[in-house]
């Protein structure tokens, strides 16, 4: 990967390029008409300080730091000093400024990362389509080239993946509690990586679901998702570097229902590339994925999380919210203390049996999201919204009820529209996955080369 944030850090090292350089070419791309509903929120002054800073220590002497003064936006989510954290609501519009970073945008700037802006997202990240009804819908910044009609970005980190499918940053702090890092990491041809919830911190970002949100980033390459998620969670990751041929992989086959034709033609032709290179893959029934609809019947964790948190502000404010987002909020107002408390031992009991299956596995392969990103004007329906917005969660969302982890790539070939592949695991497989990530793309990249 010749143009990720690794490569740019290294041009720093060698002296070919300053941070204050690589710092302009990105906000000179976040004026470009592909960003024009990307950012909510810009933080150039405070970006440019940073990048100057880092080029002084630099020029002194001192280490490098992990990030290098390279762009980094940062989900509206997400409390940044001396910014109003809004989760792009005009409910939350004349909220006061967040008075301290929260923790992950404090590891970020620590690491030396120059803060671009607050970014576009779905309404309190509930929707992995990406639109916005309050500050416009931000186009899909890798299908412009190949198709004139405006695409979906995917969401909920809508602006976040635009922001790096537009070089406009380097890598995008969101948040994934469905698979709202993934889905648009997928439809823009991106890299989106999913911890375990518990390795990185969430206070300090307005919450979906407590229980499923998690704190992670979109990024161009496997391996700078390696090292941002090492600056999230604060912690070193071990990577053995086993090769694609000493993969033991699964592919749940109830992930592989009604694929359209672009995303079957990926994905089949990606698993052709790693038998190849000598990958052990079999078809899994995995039946557990069956039960998901039942135990989530009465609204799910989403529904009844966010429901606490809205509770006042819609009975205040509700006329000021997305109507879709609002709808689905509603859904917890129904479920009782005893349905909550049935959902999570039903969901601590699916963990149980789904770990003892998967534990035979180096990693789980899915199409990330079964359809390619639709336009759009074709979601101007409730209908056609909800029955896209399923579809796109249906498999990305099992990572997050299974407290797993997961990592999408693309698979597509240059002249289709971005296709995801995911590889995934459950509790505390990071390392695992990252290390299979990083073997799958280098086999997949030698395969269209």
């Amino acid at each position: 990967m010749t143009n990720d944030l690794t490569a740019a850090r290294a041009a720093l090292l060698q002296g070919r390029t300053t941070a204050a350089e690589a710092l302009a070419a990105s906000l000179q791309s976040a004026e470009s008409a592909a960003n024009t509903r990307t950012y909510l929120t810009r933080f150039d002054a405070q970006a440019m300080a940073a990048a100057h800073g880092v080029d002084r220590l630099h020029a002194a002497g001192a280490p490098l730091p992990a990030l290098a003064g390279l762009a980094v936006s940062v989900k509206a989510l997400f409390d940044v000093q001396g910014y109003a954290t809004t989760a792009a609501s005009r409910v939350l519009a004349d909220a006061p400024v967040a008075q301290a970073d929260c923790p992950a945008v404090a590891r970020l700037r620590a690491a030396g990362a120059s803060l671009t802006g607050h970014t576009n997202m779905t309404e309190f990240a509930f929707s992995g389509v990406g639109l916005n009804p309050h500050y416009g819908t931000p186009p899909n910044a890798a299908t412009l080239a190949l198709d004139a009609e405006p695409r979906i970005p995917g969401g909920s980190t809508s602006g976040g993946a635009v922001s790096v499918a537009s070089s406009a940053a380097w890598a995008a702090l969101g948040s994934d509690t469905g698979g709202s890092i993934r889905i648009p990491a997928a439809l823009q041809g991106l890299v989106g990586f999913k911890n375990t919830a518990r390795l990185t911190p969430t206070e300090g970002a307005i919450p979906l679901s407590t229980t499923l949100d998690t704190a992670c980033a979109i990024t161009r390459s496997v391996r700078d998702a390696v090292l941002l998620h090492e600056v999230l969670a604060a912690r070193r990751v071990s990577l053995p570097g086993r090769p694609v041929s000493a993969l033991r992989l699964a592919v749940p086959t109830s992930q592989l229902e009604g694929l359209d034709d672009n995303v079957a033609r990926a994905f089949e032709r990606s698993l052709g590339t790693l038998r190849q290179a000598g990958a052990q893959i079999e078809t899994l029934a995995l039946p557990e994925l069956a039960e998901l609809t039942a135990i989530n019947a009465t609204g799910g964790f989403s529904a009844a999380e966010s429901w606490a948190w809205h509770r006042q502000l819609l009975s205040q404010r509700q006329a000021d919210y997305d109507p879709r987002v609002a709808l689905r909020i509603h859904r917890g107002e129904t479920m009782s203390a005893a349905d909550y408390l049935d959902l999570t031992r039903a969901r601590a009991d699916w963990i149980a049996r789904m770990t003892l299956t998967m534990r035979r596995y180096d990693a789980l392969l899915s199409p990330t999201v079964p359809i390619v990103a639709p336009t759009i004007a074709s979601l101007t329906s409730d209908d056609a919204f909800f029955a896209t917005n399923a579809l796109l969660l249906r498999n990305p969302s099992v990572v997050n009820m299974l407290d797993g982890c997961a990592l999408s790539l693309p698979c597509h070939t240059p002249d289709e529209l971005p296709v995801g592949l995911m590889v995934w695991s459950h509790a505390l497989q990071d390392d695992a996955v990252l290390d299979a990530s990083l073997a799958i793309e280098a086999t997949l990249a030698k395969g269209r080369s």
